[in-house]
């Protein structure tokens, strides 16, 4: 694939058009050729702009792009469900994927919970792909690339970033690099909890209401920060009004000085056309 030949799809991606379906495997093709060697906490260099949930928002991910920069000018790191609720599922990851391609260095793309084969077809991604294609073969070849897809970053060593949050079956960031995340986002474990658990007012864990995942606690974060020389954990998943909240106050902050420890990031104003 010629970078003439992803310019041309790329303008018409943001375009809102669709890609021939011999397009859309070419892109899914060479991406997986990218994504495949980076990290399950693939390194990133600040500055860089944190974009959380898109959910096939497509002409909200336009609105992002204008008032943050274009890629590649502005360095980007999305927290992961890019598809599923919105109406434009395919043409948001397909845009993505396509500046991935173009500008691997300057786009991070990170698994969220939606990121799978069995939750798309519940919420919405695998009947766009049917109804706009007549087939599923398109849905096939985004979800294959889901799989290779990274499960975290990590901001100069020292910012978190991940789609849901932390697990019990993980301390260190070790733990996360030799996971095996070429699969279905499993049902348990340490995978499924980075995607799926939330933060809460809580002392530990508790069980998420979710039915997966955990809910966990001021102090959980504040031992997994200690132990990982991190300052903030970074994450998306849960509907943040504002665009984004800052939970749990760091240890250590200075009297008077507002510093906290997690921040949750959300990129799909107007979500299911629920507000306004």
């Amino acid at each position: 694939m010629s970078v003439s030949n992803l310019d041309e799809q790329i303008e018409r991606l943001k375009k809102c058009e669709y890609l021939k379906e011999s397009e859309v495997k070419g892109i899914c093709d060479k991406a997986r050729e990218i994504l495949i060697d980076e990290s399950n906490v693939q390194r990133v260099d600040a500055p860089v702009t944190i974009c959380g949930d898109i959910h096939g928002q497509f002409y909200d991910l336009i609105e992002l792009f204008k008032v943050g920069g274009e890629c590649p000018y502005t360095n980007y790191l999305f927290l992961g469900d890019f598809v599923d609720r919105g109406y434009y599922s395919v043409e948001t990851f397909l845009l993505l994927l396509a500046l991935k391609v173009r500008y691997p260095d300057r786009i991070t793309l990170i698994r969220g919970n939606h990121e799978s084969r069995q939750i798309t077809q519940v919420y919405g991604f695998y009947d766009e792909c049917l109804k706009k294609y007549g087939s599923v073969n398109v849905w096939r070849y985004c979800t294959e690339i889901f799989d290779y897809l990274s499960l975290s970053a990590i901001i100069d060593d020292k910012v978190f970033c991940v789609h849901g949050g932390l697990s019990p079956a993980i301390n260190t960031l070790d733990q996360i690099r030799v996971i095996d995340r070429k699969q279905e986002v499993p049902h348990d474990g340490a995978m499924c909890d980075l995607m799926w658990s939330d933060p809460e007012d809580i002392e530990g864990w508790g069980l998420s209401p979710r039915g997966a995942g955990y809910l966990f606690g001021a102090d959980v974060v504040a031992k997994f920060n200690e132990i990982n020389h991190i300052d903030l954990i970074a994450r998306a998943h849960q509907l943040v009004m504002e665009g984004y909240k800052t939970m749990f106050p760091a240890k250590g902050a200075k009297a008077g000085q507002s510093v906290d420890s997690l921040v949750t990031v959300w990129s799909a104003p107007n979500y299911c056309y629920r507000c306004g």
